[in-house]
This record gives C-alpha cells, structure tokens and sequence, in this order.
C-alpha cells in the first residue's frame, strides 16, 4: 500500500492491470508471458493466498501445494502479531495506538487480498476513529479495494459516504482526491460527461498517484472531454490548457487527435484515431465501453464536419477524411439510422443533405406536447369532479 502524498501508483492496482492483460485476445502471448510472471511473483511477495486460490481455479497460475502451505503459515503468524499489538494496545496504551493497530491489521488483509476481511475490519478501524480525515483515508481503502475489483455497488457506497463525511468537515486535498476517484466510477460507468467535468476540476490539484500516474490522468481527461464538450469548452479547457500541454506529448498519438479533430484535419484524425484504438481498448477501465467510445467520437467528428454544410457531396466528404465513398456510405447510414447524425442521403445524386433541428421549433414542439398533457390532466381532473 503506497503512503499518502507518495507519487506511486498503488501495486494491487497495477496488479489489476496486469490480471486484466492476462485474459485480452488483442495481448501477445510474449507479453502474457512476463504478465504471468509478475502477477506470480506479486503474488508470492505478498502471501496472496484468496487471490492465488482463484487464478489456480482459473487456469491462470499452478497449484503449487508447498508455496500456499508456506504463505498460510506466514499469514497466521503476521496475524498472530497483529493481535497482540492489539491486544497491547488496547490494555497499555491509549486511543490513537489502538487505532493504528486495528488500521494496520486492515493493510494487512489488504495486502494478502482479503477482500471480506478487509472490510470488516476496516469498519472495526473506524469505529475507533475521530478525525474526518482519517475516516476519509479508510473510505480511500475501501475505493481502492472496490476499483481492483470493479465493484461498482462497493465504490458509489463509498463515494456517497465521504461526501456525507465531508458535510462534517475535511480538508481541500481530500476533497480533490475524491473528485478523481468520482471521476474514474464515472467513466467506468459510462458517464462521460460527469467524468470529464471532475477530471478538469481536479487537473492543478492532481495528488491522486495512488489511482494512477499524471499521464494516464491526462489521458482519460482528453478522451472524456473530447465526447462531451463544446468546441469553445473544449479550446478553453483541453487544447489550451497548460496542465495538459505539459504532458500530452508523452502520450502516443493523443497529441495528434486532439488537434486534428479540433483542426478540422481530418485525415489526420483517423490516422490518429487508429494509433488510440489499442490504448482503449487494452485499458481496464475503458475496456468495456469500447464500442461506445468509437462511435461517439465518430460522431463528434462528422457532426463536426456537417456543421459547415447544408450539402455537400459523398465523395467530398470521403475525400476530406481519406477513406472511400463506400466507407463513408455506410458509416452515415448508421448513424443516421440510430439518430446521432441529422442529416439524409441523397443516393441518385450522391449528397449529403443536413436538416439540423432547429431549437426554437424543438421548444415549440415540445411545449405544445406539455399543454396537450397538461389539458388531458385537467379533463380527467373534472371528470373525476362531476362524479
């Protein structure tokens, strides 16, 4: 477990990626092999007996009878201490050691990658606990504990708890650490949006090592940004930003797909596009969501290009982004289909014709839905009256 204020990303974290690695098609078999290895030697290193038991249920690692009998030996005896300091603690000393021995029997199961145990005693910790920092610090376990797990029910409990924590009290670094752990529940959740506001809340105030580094910050702060806001937001917040300027060129292709697509270079983007795809894709949070991913910012893209035309030709469109006319006929009968492009496909004269909504209309439209509901109310209302 990394201490607080320690620019290292915690290792049960790190060991979650690596696990996730493991089971990826898309992962070649040479880097499997020393994600294998890591994960074992993790695994041994820190007497993970539950985690072990697991992976040799799954085929992942091999049952070596001698290795578990030595780890559960090591953990009895580590308990065994960690009672005693307990017990010490509790007869001898006063409330603050009491504290830290309960708080380190729950980094201890932590640790070992007892889930269950960690919890319950990381509630035993807290009921000897005063200060609303420290309480906020056991929330910090617990997220991480629900983040190696992606136990989604455990981290917005979590989350709901620190901020009722935080109507009590708590300091700015807390707080700020907590809008990143917000901000990853939320992109792993699918909502894009409330993660990008959280993630640009907290780009000067980043300490959050322990989720993951700077850059990898960075890196989900531009792809959630970059579905979610405006153009003026966007050049504001992310093109324009120092923070982010500092970091993005460490980033493979990430430099190149923000500015192509802010650019209108659009064959550059999907050039760019293309080098990002296995970064999702192989990333554990993002992994999921994919699919939805791409077609998002697929349609960011040809919104963005529509948005300068009330027509224009397929074949200037394809010509716009490299690719050919058939790419491009398919694409936008799929989106125009689901509903995220408006616009229709002239295919005898080969043009694209956009019938962006017009929003006074959309307002119209739907107040005169609301006072049609509201006068069907009202007759039902009188009915009711005269009976």
């Amino acid at each position: 477990m990394a201490n607080e204020g320690e620019e290292v990303q915690q290792p049960q974290l790190v060991l979650a990626d690596k696990l996730f690695l493991l089971k990826q098609k898309d992962v070649q078999d040479i880097d499997k092999v020393r994600f294998k290895e890591d994960v074992f030697n993790f695994v041994k290193e820190h007497d993970m007996v539950p985690l072990y038991e697991t992976l040799v249920a799954d085929s992942v690692l091999d049952m070596d009878r001698a290795l578990l009998d030595s780890m559960r030996a090591k953990i009895d005896d580590e308990l065994k201490k960690l009672d005693e300091k307990i017990a010490d603690a509790e007869e001898n000393l006063g409330e603050s050691e009491v504290r830290e021995a309960h708080l380190a029997k729950s980094l201890f199961f932590i640790r070992i990658g007892d889930k269950e145990k960690a919890l319950e005693h990381l509630k035993i910790t807290e009921t000897k606990t005063v200060a609303v920092g420290q309480k906020m610090d056991l929330v910090f376990y617990t997220l991480q504990l629900g983040f190696f797990g992606m136990d989604f029910d455990l981290i917005s409990k979590s989350i709901d708890k620190a901020k009722s924590l935080f109507e009590e009290g708590g300091d700015w670094e807390r707080k700020n650490r907590l809008k990143v752990y917000e901000g990853l529940y939320c992109m792993s959740t699918r909502n894009f949006e409330k993660a990008a506001t959280l993630f640009l809340d907290s780009i000067s105030t980043f300490t959050t090592y322990e989720l993951f580094p700077y850059d990898t910050f960075i890196f989900y702060t531009v792809l959630t940004s970059i579905i979610t806001l405006d153009r003026v937001s966007l050049k504001q917040k992310v093109v324009d930003a120092p923070e982010i300027l500092t970091v993005i060129e460490k980033i493979p292709h990430l430099k190149e797909f923000l500015d192509s697509l802010y650019g209108c270079q659009y064959k550059s983007f999907f050039s760019a596009f293309a080098g990002l795809t296995e970064q999702i894709k192989l990333d554990r949070y993002l992994h999921p969501h994919f699919r939805y991913y791409m077609r998002e910012i697929r349609t960011v893209i040809y919104s963005q290009f529509l948005e300068s035309y009330k027509s224009v030709t397929i074949e200037a469109m394809a010509k716009a982004f490299g690719v050919s006319v058939d790419f491009i006929d398919v694409e936008l009968s799929r989106f125009i289909a689901a509903g995220k492009l408006h616009c229709k496909i002239d295919k005898v004269a080969g043009v694209l014709e956009t019938n962006r909504p017009d929003a006074k209309n959309a307002l119209y439209q739907a107040t005169i839905k609301q006072g049609d509901f509201l006068l069907n109310r009202i007759q039902k209302l009188s009915r009711v009256i005269d009976l």
